[in-house]
C-alpha cells in the first residue's frame, strides 16, 4: 500500500473519541477499534498486519519515534503527541499513550496504544517544536536532531520516561 500525498485537511478527533490499536513486537498492527478506522479513513483489512509507520505523517520528526520505541521496548509507557496521515491525505493530531502488555508469565503480549484529542494550544506548541526538530533532521541529519531533542529534554528537567510523560500531559492543558 502506498502512502497518500499529504494535504492540509485536518480530521477532527473529538473529546469523546478514544482511538485504540494493538501491534506485535515489530510494530505491525494486530487490532484497531472502529473509531480508529473512522478517523484514519483506512479499512480494517488495509491496516491489519501492516506497520504502524504507514500512518506516519511526514511532519513527524524521526526522533520522537526513536524515543518511543526505545522506551516501550524497555517496558516503559510513553505519552507523546503524534500527527497521523489519513487514507485521503488528511491528518489528525492525538496524544498517544503507548504501553507494552505482558502475558501472566511476564512474556510479551503486544503493544497497545490509546489516543485522545489534544487542545489547540498543545497542537500549536507541539507543531512548532516538531517543525524545529524536523528542520534540523533534514538540514543537519538524524544525529543533530537527536542532540536538539536531548538538549530540549535537559533544558526542561526531563530526565526519564516518567517525567517526559508528565511534561507531555501538562502541555495538553
Amino acid at each position: 500500500m502506498s502512502k497518500p500525498e499529504p494535504t492540509d485537511v485536518e480530521h477532527e478527533v473529538k473529546s469523546v473519541d478514544l482511538i485504540v490499536s494493538k501491534s506485535d513486537e515489530e510494530g505491525n498492527i494486530t487490532y484497531v477499534n472502529p473509531i480508529f478506522i473512522k478517523i484514519s479513513g483506512y479499512s480494517q483489512a488495509s491496516l491489519l498486519e501492516k506497520p504502524h509507520a504507514i500512518l506516519r505523517h511526514p511532519d513527524m520528526p524521526k526522533v520522537i519515534f526513536k524515543y518511543l520505541w526505545k522506551n516501550i521496548k524497555e517496558g516503559n509507557d510513553v505519552v507523546a503527541y503524534v500527527k497521523n496521515l489519513c487514507a485521503d491525505g488528511g491528518f489528525y493530531w492525538v496524544l498517544a499513550t503507548v504501553k507494552m502488555a505482558k502475558n501472566p508469565d511476564g512474556s510479551f503480549r503486544n503493544y497497545m496504544s490509546t489516543r485522545r484529542c489534544i487542545t489547540q494550544s498543545a497542537k500549536q506548541t507541539i507543531s512548532d517544536l516538531y517543525a524545529e526538530w524536523l528542520s534540523i533532521e533534514k538540514s543537519e541529519g538524524q544525529e543533530a536532531a537527536e542532540a536538539a531533542f536531548n538538549s530540549y529534554l535537559a533544558d526542561n528537567g526531563i530526565t526519564d520516561s516518567s517525567s517526559f510523560n508528565e511534561y507531555m500531559k501538562n502541555i495538553n492543558k
